[in-house]
């Protein structure tokens, strides 16, 4: 699980600001497409301000949830223009 989660992590480190990746579309990318909800669960509890959590949404174009509260996540979405 370590391994998935590092590759979870790198993905989404380099998610460029302004774009989105799903939670399917990073799952698919760090080698296991249906561990979508693991990737939840692994950005769930990442604290890294060095990688932008913020930026995964999920599949039907709504936020989803994040560990600093989803009204957050929407308003950086929003700054960074990527909805």
């Amino acid at each position: 699980m370590a391994d998935f989660a590092q590759k979870v992590l790198c993905i989404v480190s380099r998610i460029p600001k302004g774009s989105v990746l799903t939670y399917a579309e990073v799952a698919r990318r760090a080698g296991s497409p249906a561990a979508v909800r693991a990737v939840g669960n692994i950005l769930n509890k990442n604290y890294d301000p060095t990688i932008p959590c913020h930026r995964v949404i999920r599949s039907d174009g709504t936020v989803g949830g994040y560990n600093r509260g989803a009204s957050l996540k929407l308003k950086r979405l929003k700054q960074e223009g990527a909805l």
